[in-house]
Order: C-alpha cells, then structure tokens, then sequence
C-alpha cells in the first residue's frame, strides 16, 4: 500500500478490518426507490438535489432519477442513480461520462460523487 493510500484509509482501516476497494460499500448509502421523471415518487428534498435533477434530465432524459444528498445537507457530495436510453450500447465507464460531462459546471463545487447508470429494460 502506498504512503498516500496509507494516509488516506489509516483512520478508517483502524476500525475496520476490510480493504480499500471495499470501504465504498460500506459507507456509501445504498439508495433503493427511484423516482419517475413523469411521477415524482421521492422527490429531492434541497434545492442542490433539484439542481441536479433538472441538469440531469436536460441533458439525459432519464426514464428515471435519483440524486440524494449524502454529505449531511451541505451539497458537497451526492448519490446518483440514473436510467436512460442514452446509456445503451455504452460501457459503464462511457455511461458515467456522460452524466459527469452533464454536471459539469456544478461537479468543481463538490466533494465526491457516487453514480450508478442503469439502462432500462
């Protein structure tokens, strides 16, 4: 492990006895419902969601979307999930492109991000 790595995941390899790669599954949240872009399930609950929501459905059309703030309500890290047909035939490196490529502008204020694409049946 390198020094930076070491740096990085010392605090949280203290409490726990798993490796880095599989930190993320521990502590990002794991979003289950989605809602529909034509029948608001869960709708976002900030303005920095909505923000999202709307970028992501200019850009993407999504068939459904979810952005949910993760970093406690300071709007500097979110959770995405996101299905659209644009995504079809792309790999998910390509698919996880485009939606950073449609936040662009908002993503240089942000901490981190968590996208999951999904493509729909």
């Amino acid at each position: 492990m390198s020094f930076l790595c070491r740096r990085l995941f010392s605090p949280i390899s203290r409490l726990t006895t798993t490796t880095p790669t599989s930190l993320s599954r521990i502590h990002a949240p794991r979003l289950t419902s989605f809602y529909s872009t034509n029948d608001v399930v869960d709708p976002p609950t900030s303005e920095g969601e909505q923000k999202l929501v709307d970028m992501l459905k200019a850009k993407l059309t999504p068939t459904r979307v979810r952005v949910q703030d993760v970093s406690g309500g300071c709007g500097t890290f979110y959770a995405i999930e996101i299905e659209s047909e644009a995504f079809k035939g792309l790999s998910m490196v390509k698919q996880h492109k485009l939606v950073s490529e449609a936040l662009k502008q908002e993503i240089e204020g942000m901490h981190g991000l968590q996208i999951k694409t999904l493509i729909p049946s």
